[in-house]
């Protein structure tokens, strides 16, 4: 399930992924407070995102989908990450909409 979200200025309907830069995780673990179904964090301290099927994605850059219930929460996840590394971008542009390089 992906998130489908208006997009600024164009009113067209984008897909969103979500990717963490463990090279700049805290391990704070703010973000599985506020999504756990879509963050965790692994046994090195660091957060890292969960598949669809609810699995660990431990490889450099991994994204997986925003769910819309969740769309918020990883949002809030973004804003509230001491280390800046959460990154929520459109799926057709690669465009980050959240995040420390959102435009």
């Amino acid at each position: 399930m992906t998130v489908q979200q208006d997009a600024p200025g164009d009113g067209a309907t984008q897909d969103l992924e979500v990717w963490i830069d463990q090279d700049l995780c805290t391990g704070d673990g703010i973000c599985v407070q506020y999504a756990p179904e879509v963050f965790e964090l692994d046994i090195d301290g660091l957060a890292y995102v969960k598949s669809d099927e609810d699995e660990l994605l431990q490889d450099k850059g991994a994204t997986t989908p925003v769910p819309l219930p969740l769309l918020q929460d990883v949002v809030d996840s973004a804003k509230e990450c001491p280390g800046d590394c959460i990154h929520v971008r459109r799926v057709s542009d690669s465009v980050e909409v959240y995040g420390p390089d959102a435009e």
